[in-house]
C-alpha cells in the first residue's frame, strides 16, 4: 500500500467511508466545513463510496464540483467499512488525519477539541463513546465486547473507543504500511504505539435512514478483532485440552480399578457415555472452528489479494494513488 505524497499539503484530511449516505452527506458536509473553516487554513474531505447502492455518487460529485475540498473515491463494488478506511487513508495528504464515519453519530463539531489536544503533543486522539442512542440490548453487546476484547489480547485497545479520531501524518505512515487484510483499524492504532489521548463524548443518533452496517459485519468485525490481536483463543484451547485429558484419564483409572476389583456395576452408563461423548465432539468442533478462524486469516494473506479496487476516482491530482490496495 502506498500513501500518496503531494507538494502544499491540507493542514487537514477527513476521510469517510460512504454506504448509502446520499440524505445525510449534504449535512455532514455543511457541518465539516462550518467547523473546519475557522480552526484550520486548508483541509479536503476524502468521500470513499463502498459499493452504494443509492445514488451517493452523483449527490457527492455534484457536491466535489462546487466545493474542490471535497475528492471522491469509488469502489467496483463492496468491500467493507475497513477497506474504505484503508482506502481514504491511503490517498490523504494532510498533516493531520480525521477518520469520521458518514452517519453524524460522532459530531463534526468535536474536530477542534482533537486538533487542540494534537497541538499540545499528542500523535493520537480518539473518541470515547461516554453514551450512545442505541436498544438497550446493543449497549449492553458493545460494552460486553470490548470487554471480553480487552482480557484476550495482550495490548490496550481502550474500551468504548470507535474509529472516530484525528492523528499525525507519521501515525498515518506506520499505519498504511501495515499490510494485513482482516483490518481493525483502531486495533492497529493502539498497537502503533505513540502518544495517544482519548475525549469522551455523546454519541448521537444516525441523521437519517437505517445503518448499512449488519449484524453480520459486527460479528465479521469483532472476530477481525480478537484473531487478529491475540492468540489467547488457541492457549485457552491448550489449557482445556489438558484439563479434560486429566478428567478422562482419571475416569479411565477409575474404571479400570472397579473392574478388576469386581465392583464395576452390571448396568450399562449409557446416559453418563451419551453426555461425556457430546460434550467432547463438542469441544472438538469448537477448537477446529476457532483454529479454522487463524488458518484462514493465514490464506487471506497468502493469495495477496488488493483489499479494493478502485473503479472511479475524483479531484485527486493526476496520477497519483492505484487503482487498487496492497
Amino acid at each position: 500500500m502506498t500513501k500518496i505524497i503531494t507538494l502544499n499539503k491540507p493542514d487537514i484530511s477527513v476521510v469517510i467511508p460512504i454506504y448509502n449516505s446520499a440524505n445525510i452527506f449534504p449535512e455532514l458536509h455543511k457541518r465539516l466545513v462550518r467547523t473546519l473553516e475557522p480552526c484550520v487554513n486548508k483541509f479536503e474531505i476524502i468521500a470513499v463510496l463502498d459499493g452504494c447502492r443509492d445514488n451517493s455518487y452523483e449527490v457527492i460529485s455534484k457536491l466535489s464540483i462546487e466545493d474542490k475540498r471535497i475528492k471522491l473515491i469509488e469502489f467496483s463494488r463492496n468491500f467493507g467499512h475497513q477497506a474504505a478506511l484503508t482506502a481514504g487513508l491511503s490517498h490523504a495528504s494532510g498533516e493531520l488525519i480525521a477518520i469520521i464515519d458518514d452517519d453524524l453519530e460522532d459530531p463534526p463539531e468535536l474536530l477542534p477539541q482533537f486538533i487542540e489536544k494534537i497541538r499540545e503533543g499528542f500523535d493520537v486522539v480518539y473518541g470515547i463513546r461516554r453514551k450512545r442512542r442505541r436498544a438497550f440490548i446493543l449497549r449492553l453487546l458493545y460494552k460486553g465486547f470490548y470487554r471480553i476484547l480487552g482480557n484476550l489480547v495482550d495490548i490496550k485497545i481502550p474500551y468504548d473507543a470507535g474509529d472516530f479520531c484525528v492523528m499525525t501524518d507519521r501515525v498515518l505512515n506506520v499505519l498504511v504500511s501495515m499490510r494485513e487484510h482482516n483490518r481493525y483499524l483502531r486495533g492497529m492504532r493502539a498497537w502503533i504505539g505513540f502518544n495517544q489521548t482519548a475525549i469522551e463524548y455523546d454519541r448521537e443518533k444516525r441523521f437519517a435512514d437505517t445503518s448499512g452496517y449488519s449484524s453480520r459485519k459486527y460479528i465479521a468485525l469483532a472476530f477481525n478483532a480478537i484473531f487478529s490481536f491475540s492468540y489467547k483463543p488457541l492457549k485457552y484451547l491448550t489449557v482445556l485440552g489438558f484439563v479434560i485429558s486429566a478428567v478422562s484419564f482419571e475416569e479411565a483409572f477409575r474404571i479400570i480399578f472397579l473392574k478388576l476389583t469386581g465392583r464395576l456395576p452390571e448396568v450399562p452408563g449409557w446416559a453418563y457415555l451419551s453426555v461425556a461423548v457430546l460434550f467432547l465432539f463438542g469441544i472438538q468442533f469448537i477448537a477446529f472452528g476457532i483454529m479454522g478462524e487463524y488458518i484462514a486469516r493465514i490464506y487471506d494473506e497468502l493469495k495477496q489479494r488488493p483489499q479494493f479496487v478502485i473503479k472511479t476516482k475524483r479531484g485527486f491530482d493526476e496520477g497519483t494513488g492505484h487503482g487498487s490496495g496492497q
